[in-house]
């Protein structure tokens, strides 16, 4: 897989804020819910995650966003919303922004994370267990970021989307091979990485 965004020597037309949505009901739950018959309708955020977004809109601390581009999944377009309205911008969902789906273990509790996690570091393009691969994952998150460089320039960009999606992404922006992605510090929920201009 090539793309264009991961050469060091890319000048960049946007800079972007990539939010890892606030504490949900899952992560309160221990439960992996990836499917969009769960994710749209469930699992939003928690009393926890609430508080989170609060806090992080009074002591904003990032360049002012100019466009919102959010997973369509419950957690996430709250994430966003709430972002959104201290900020007067719309939003924009982007289902390829969504979280990765963990196949039979949709439903399941989060400790079975890092057996899927594990596969990954051995095979980028494995599903056991009917998982989304990695290399699918990292392809459709860099679509998004890809086609935003085309279609905009000059915007600070808040993607909103979730942990592993975003370590999928960060890990193959910097070049990095994809089963490396678990190798980074994990992104906390409501956390904020900046890449780009």
């Amino acid at each position: 897989m090539t793309i264009e965004i991961r050469s060091p020597a890319y000048v960049w037309r946007n800079r972007y804020l990539l939010m890892r949505h606030g504490h949900s009901e899952a992560n309160e739950q221990g439960m992996i819910v990836s499917s969009p018959e769960r994710g749209l309708l469930e699992a939003g955020l928690s009393k926890v995650g609430e508080q989170q977004l609060t806090e992080t809109v009074a002591h904003w601390r990032w360049p002012t966003p100019t466009k919102v581009v959010h997973s369509d999944f419950l957690r996430t377009t709250q994430t966003a919303g709430n972002v959104a309205s201290v900020f007067g911008l719309t939003l924009e969902k982007e289902q390829r922004l969504r979280e990765r789906y963990f196949g039979e273990l949709d439903g399941q509790a989060d400790l079975y994370y890092a057996d899927i996690w594990a596969l990954d570091a051995q095979d980028a393009d494995h599903q056991q267990h009917q998982v989304e691969a990695v290399s699918r994952v990292a392809a459709r998150m860099c679509a998004v970021i890809e086609g935003l460089e085309r279609q905009c320039e000059g915007e600070t960009v808040l993607v909103v989307s979730h942990g592993d999606p975003l370590q999928i992404l960060l890990t193959a922006l910097a070049n990095r091979p994809l089963t490396q992605h678990r190798e980074q510090p994990a992104l906390q929920p409501a956390s904020i990485t900046l890449v780009g201009r």
